[in-house]
């Protein structure tokens, strides 16, 4: 194979990849075990997945506003963010990094974590996020 079919074979494989950029819908997840999350968005950012946030994303699910580009991110009418301190209270700190400055900024704004729920949600939520086409 000559050196120019090889860079056009390269060039070809790598927007056929950038074509296909996984489209994740979150909706309904109410979190779990931070580390799972952490990885898991990593994973996805390296992909250069898009997130649309299209229902209740909670607890560790929040991290993902610190993996994912924000470019990469959209929400629709109906999606929120909930924050909460992290169970068990130790973890909490390990969480709080993973937040984005602006998004601590409005956390703390707004009366900082606690054991209950801080929904950010349209339309304040498009302050931080792009509203997802069509909705």
């Amino acid at each position: 194979m000559r050196a120019w079919q090889a860079l056009v074979m390269v060039f070809l494989s790598l927007t056929a990849a950038a074509a296909r950029a996984e489209t994740v819908e979150v909706a309904g997840d109410y979190g779990g075990f931070l580390v799972a999350y952490e990885a898991k968005w990593k994973k996805l950012a390296d992909e250069h997945a898009n997130v649309r946030i299209a229902g209740p994303c909670v607890s560790a699910c929040t991290v993902l506003a610190g993996y994912i580009p924000r470019d990469n991110i959209c929400a629709t009418p109906k999606g929120s963010l909930g924050f909460h301190l992290a169970f068990p209270y130790f973890v909490t700190p390990s969480l709080w990094k993973d937040y984005p400055p602006d998004i601590r900024a409005w956390i703390t704004k707004n009366g900082g974590l606690s054991y209950s729920l801080l929904w950010l949600q349209a339309p304040e939520i498009y302050h931080y996020f792009k509203r997802c086409p069509g909705t």
